[in-house]
């Protein structure tokens, strides 16, 4: 058995272990971290931002050291797991890829005009709210077959797809929240995040028709009928959520996603090929989650590394009130480090490990609106590395293209942060 393989297969058992030991037995979940660890030695050379990981993993491990010799407390059951759920989530919706991808349609000429437009980046930002990059890279490669991206097309896919931070559940943003604002309200996350989406979308399809001749935009448009697996797994995690609010979305998210796979992938393609799909999906597509794997883990050792010299010498929050002032300086200095490679999932677990006690709705709020810009503008984001590489795009021209951008949504964001800080009492 290859080392690929055996990774693969050590995330997976990662992957059912969280899940079942959250319904069944909470004691076996330090076992799926120690398994995620594992494969991340595995997989650890191969990650990217390598230099940016050993940097960190090198001082968590000082900042632990440093804390024992001193008899500071250290939770190192926390400092493996801190992070599991939402490497759960990231699992979980993979596994849809195998059922939710559109009909390969054959399409003579590519659709054209602001109505292609349109349809264009509601089906990227609604197909990726649930199976998230999957949704831009499956158009992205139907548009790329055509022809080199315009400044149209490289606008729309990166906008349309970061957006999905800003609400959606099933989105790996929204892990990130939850993890460490778990005491949030899930309603008023949902609405003040629709709205900034709503606003995105009018602003990048205003952007586009000011610079830009929109009728010559050619898309590729999702058909709106792959879209109802996407409702059907949402149907489902709210109902289950209504009758047992206690459960975790993130967890009911993973749960559903792996049972949907498991019970319509072998009505689509027959048993034994549904076995040699997820036979397959298992040893060679997670392995290839391996940079997510790395930041996720490292991170969320990292953040619990310094929380316990915050906690051991009671370092407070830098702001006397947290208002919509302060919470606007904080979602400044996210996104102002992700221009740098500091991913936001580094600066969350950070500050996340830190803040426990402030309004963990506003403060999931601020989270997921720092994730959505970053990853639009940052020339370092996931995303953005995935379409310099994968469509040979300039990382400079990218982040021009979206840099006016970034600071509009900035500052419609600071505005629902005062607006929400307001209707909270902040």
């Amino acid at each position: 058995m290859n080392i690929q393989k055996l990774s693969g297969i050590l995330i997976f058992a990662s992957f059912l272990i969280t899940v079942i030991s959250y319904f069944l037995e909470d004691e076996l979940s330090v076992f799926s971290g120690i398994f995620a660890w594992v494969a991340l030695l595995f997989l650890f050379r191969k990650a990217a931002n390598i230099k940016l990981l050993i940097v960190l993993l090198l001082l968590s491990i000082s900042i632990f050291m440093y804390c024992l010799l001193n008899g500071f407390e250290v939770d190192f059951k926390r400092a493996i797991l801190a992070n599991q759920y939402l490497l759960t989530l990231l699992i979980g919706v993979g596994f849809l890829r195998l059922i939710a991808t559109p009909k390969n349609e054959k399409v003579k000429e590519l659709p054209k005009g602001e109505n292609s437009f349109i349809k264009t980046y509601w089906g990227v930002h609604l197909f990726g709210s649930v199976i998230n990059i999957s949704s831009l890279i499956l158009v992205a490669d139907k548009l790329y077959k055509r022809a080199k991206f315009t400044k149209e097309q490289t606008i729309l896919l990166t906008r349309a797809f970061s957006t999905d931070a800003f609400w959606s559940p099933f989105f790996v943003a929204f892990a990130a929240a939850t993890t460490y604002a778990p005491n949030l309200v899930t309603s008023k996350i949902l609405i003040s995040g629709l709205v900034l989406t709503i606003i995105a979308f009018f602003v990048t399809l205003l952007d586009v028709k000011r610079n830009y001749n929109i009728e010559e935009f050619r898309g590729y448009p999702i058909q709106f009928d792959t879209l109802l697996l996407p409702f059907l797994l949402a149907a489902l995690v709210l109902i289950t959520n209504h009758y047992y609010p206690s459960l975790k979305v993130i967890v009911l998210i993973s749960f559903f996603s792996i049972v949907l796979t498991s019970l319509i992938l072998p009505l689509k393609v027959g048993i034994r090929k549904a076995i040699e799909q997820l036979n397959s999906h298992v040893s060679t597509d997670l392995p290839k989650m391996k940079n997510e794997i790395s930041l996720f883990l490292v991170a969320g050792m990292f953040g619990v590394s310094v929380s316990c010299v915050l906690m051991a010498y009671n370092i407070e929050f830098p702001f006397e009130h947290f208002n919509a002032a302060s919470g606007s300086v904080m979602l400044l200095v996210i996104i102002l480090l992700s221009y740098v490679g500091i991913h936001p999932i580094i600066s969350i677990a950070v500050i996340g490990n830190w803040t426990m006690g402030l309004n963990h709705t506003f403060l999931a709020t601020i989270f997921l609106m720092a994730w959505s810009i970053s990853v639009s503008t940052s020339p370092f984001s996931g995303v953005n590395l995935t379409m310099q590489a994968r469509y040979d795009l300039n990382a400079v021209e990218i982040f021009k293209l979206n840099l006016f951008y970034g600071i509009k949504m900035y500052i419609f964001s600071v505005i629902i942060l005062f607006v929400l800080a307001n209707y909270l009492g902040l």
